[in-house]
């Protein structure tokens, strides 16, 4: 049998579990992997819950929910491996979930150790005490020649002398471990930007942790760190990471931040291997997996109508700045300050996305050329509808500030948008449905920062892979043909420098960052 048969013979299906169901199995097709690639698999977790996480459990009690959360991923692992992958992630929270004091998660919590000490938690695994957690996540690993991504609690005992240690006299962290194909512990990660997570502590400085293996350079981080720029951005600029592992428990917020959509532009913008796993918890709107390329997403999974978890898998390339579809750089700028501005119109409107107050001005016509400012920001949208549908609405936006209720994070966005209705009051609300479809659009915007994010939602939540591509001078555009029906295009930009977020101390956590990487290339060339 030649080697592509047996491929297609192997990757014959990639199941969906989820507790006290059977499997469900899902077509991926795979190309042959060469030696240049990998195939990398995520899974999409529907978790066991404990039934009350007001009340502390025994540490039986558990460990005894977490090996029920582990058993469905045994299961995962071993059927990813079959596959040929290299490298499976896990999402956040998925051992126990989420919703806990910091009480009430502390049984479910063990002291992890720097991966410094040269440990296999499954040969060795009373090293560190009580940790039968890591041994069974380095055994799976082990035993199924895979690298895995777990995310679990890790715990470090304080002095009350520290002013910082909390009263229980431990810090506790929302931690990523990796396990090698031998078992060993490679990557702790302890997660920087906590969001409603009061059971966890956050580090007093933002980690930057990668690891070498022999399909690439990787880096982690969790779930709301995306957002910001570190330790997400540097990991990327100043650590070269070919591929990012990410797990996440991520709640979509139509229309710009559901998390196929704002996971696959990342992947784009920044131009590496993005690798999603996400916890399925269609109640809480938790859904959207997937593994992203520089060029366009490879597989996504998006399930608002079952409870099943789902396995993803794709090659990728090991090495994506080596392959001869990288994207080169944008000056995401670059258009939009060389031309005039088109006709401002006069009926401008203000409108809310959550909220961010943008500017809008509506499409009237079936194709046209448009221009919305919002101070220093202006959005251009050149269009032509395929036809335009008489029930539907669509407005070109502008928003430069700082976001939302807590008014730290600096965002610049322009983006072409279905209203909800054809109310004007009603655009920048969720819609899933929409039936109008483009001939050609290109939208671009004076953006101040270098960090912009390409995204394009189609009807249902679905991606647009193959349809859309940035140029050099910061155009995002569609080819080959006409569009499906829109959802979302837009430009995300954030504009870290003008972020107003500070530590504890009173300096600025990229003057932090800054500083521990300094010591770190000290400590390199030393």
């Amino acid at each position: 049998m030649s080697l592509a048969k047996e491929k297609a013979a192997l990757i014959q299906r990639a199941g969906g579990l989820h507790p006290g169901e059977s499997s469900v199995f899902a077509l991926i097709t795979l190309h042959v992997a060469a030696l240049d690639t990998f195939i990398a698999a995520v899974y999409e977790h529907a978790v066991v819950l404990p039934s009350d996480t007001e009340i502390p459990v025994s540490r039986d009690d558990a460990l005894r929910l977490m090996n029920k959360n582990i058993d469905i991923l045994e299961r995962v692992i071993k059927l990813a491996a079959e596959q040929g992958a290299r490298i499976i992630v896990t999402p956040e929270d998925a051992l126990y979930g989420w919703k806990f004091t910091r009480e009430t998660v502390f049984p479910y919590l063990e002291d992890i150790p720097d991966p410094e000490v040269n440990w296999i938690p499954c040969q060795n695994p009373y090293r560190f005490g009580d940790t039968p957690v890591q041994a069974r996540l380095s055994c799976l690993a082990k035993n199924n020649s895979i690298y895995v991504l777990a995310n679990i609690g890790d715990k470090k005992p304080c002095s009350s002398r520290n002013s910082r240690c909390p009263t229980n006299g431990y810090y506790q962290y929302n931690t990523n471990v990796v396990y090698d194909t031998k078992g060993k512990l490679v990557a702790r990660y302890h997660k920087y930007h906590l969001y409603s997570e009061p059971q966890f502590d956050v580090p007093e400085k933002p980690e930057l942790v990668t690891f070498n293996t022999t399909f690439g350079r990787f880096g982690i981080f969790t779930c709301f760190d995306i957002l910001f720029h570190d330790p997400a951005i540097t990991l990327v600029k100043d650590f070269h990471v070919d591929t990012v592992l990410f797990p996440t428990a991520w709640m979509n917020v139509l229309p710009l931040l559901t998390a196929i959509e704002f996971h696959s532009s990342w992947a784009m913008g920044m131009r590496v291997n993005l690798l999603v796993a996400n916890t399925h918890h269609v109640s809480l709107n938790m859904t959207g997996s997937g593994i992203y390329a520089p060029n366009s997403p490879k597989v996504y999974h998006y399930d608002m109508k079952t409870q099943l978890g789902r396995i993803l898998l794709s090659e990728v390339d090991s090495h994506p700045r080596a392959s001869p579809a990288y994207l080169t750089a944008v000056n995401w700028s670059t258009y939009a300050t060389a031309i005039r501005p088109f006709q401002v119109q006069k009926n401008t409107f203000g409108g809310f996305i959550s909220r961010d107050e943008f500017n809008f001005t509506e499409l009237f016509e079936n194709a046209g050329n448009l221009t919305v400012c919002q101070k220093e920001l202006c959005c251009h949208l050149s269009y032509r509808m395929l036809e335009k549908e008489e029930n539907e609405v669509y407005v070109l936006g502008a928003f430069t500030g700082l976001h939302g209720r807590r008014r730290r994070e600096y965002w610049q966005v322009c983006t072409m948008l279905k209203c909800k209705t054809t109310n004007l009051t009603t655009c920048g609300r969720p819609v899933e449905i929409a039936s109008t479809r483009f001939e050609m659009f290109s939208l671009s915007g004076t953006f101040g920062t270098e960090y912009v994010f390409p995204e394009v939602l189609l009807t249902e939540i679905h991606l647009s892979p193959g349809k859309f591509e940035v140029l050099k001078d910061g155009r995002l555009v569609n080819k080959n043909g006409t569009s499906g029906p829109i959802l979302t295009v837009a430009l995300f930009g954030r504009w870290y420098a003008k972020d107003s977020i500070y530590n504890s101390s009173g300096t600025s956590n990229s003057a932090v960052t800054y500083l521990l990487i300094s010591t770190l290339l000290m400590s390199v060339a030393l």
